[in-house]
């Protein structure tokens, strides 16, 4: 069991799988960061509910081209969505696949929850689920401050993250990739926050001011900073599934 391979605008890769059947209905799955790319067995739990499922590598980092943080993530993202009806070419078979009207639904955590709620300002995307989400990257972190995260990718991650001081300090102005500055042009309807009190690596109370602020739906959970791996808790997919098909 594998899942396929795409090149997308020449530089992104990403996994996907097929769902179990006929379907035009996409989840897009966003990663934290730094991590390794492995949702294999999440990918094809989520085919299994009728979903075709991608595992994108942002620009920049493992097997994708390009400079990481030279351009915003969530802009990958999009490449992503552009592609989906125009054709993607599995890499292992050759096989040509386009999904016709694309229902797309972008699911991220942490750094990976940031990218979704920045995505879903797309009229294509219909819903973003964000868990653990980054919603302002000026709020500092006594676990993970931006200056140690930066270093501690470069020394435990090497070249799988690939980015310039000049391009990672971007994050620290607040107007680069910073949900909390896009808030005006975000729709209420689209997001789906989901945080827990006691996260000490992204702070939950930016996550609860963001969404009253915004109207969006949000639910604070007691314990842990949330990953992409809890989709497949039978409690936590029901909720979310309850959300993206509403």
């Amino acid at each position: 069991m594998h899942a396929l391979r795409a090149r997308i605008k020449r530089e992104i890769i990403t996994e996907f799988v097929l769902p179990e059947r006929r379907s035009n209905k996409v989840i897009i799955l966003l990663s934290g960061m730094p991590t390794v790319p492995s949702k294999t067995e999440l990918m094809f739990f989520l085919a299994g509910k009728g979903y075709w499922v991608f595992l994108p590598r942002y620009r920049g980092t493992w097997e994708s081209d390009g400079s990481f943080l030279k351009k915003s993530p969530h802009l990958d993202v999009i490449d992503l969505i552009d592609s989906l009806a125009l054709g993607f070419q599995d890499v292992w078979t050759n096989k040509l696949y386009r999904i016709k009207n694309p229902e797309v639904y972008v699911i991220g955590s942490s750094f990976g929850g940031a990218a979704a709620i920045l995505a879903s300002i797309d009229k294509r995307v219909k819903k973003a689920v964000a868990l653990s989400p980054v919603i302002d990257w000026r709020v500092k972190s006594k676990v993970e401050s931006i200056e140690w995260l930066g270093e501690f990718t470069k020394k435990a991650f090497g070249n799988a993250y690939r980015f310039t001081s000049k391009d990672w300090n971007k994050l620290k102005t607040g107007k680069f990739f910073n949900p909390i500055t896009e808030i005006k042009n975000l729709d209420k309807e689209k997001i789906y926050i989901i945080h827990a009190k006691d996260d000490d690596v992204v702070y939950s109370k930016p996550s609860e001011q963001f969404s009253k602020s915004l109207g969006s739906k949000f639910t604070l959970l007691k314990r842990g900073h949330l990953s992409l791996s809890h989709l497949a808790v039978p409690n936590f997919w029901k909720s979310i599934s309850k959300f993206i098909e509403k």
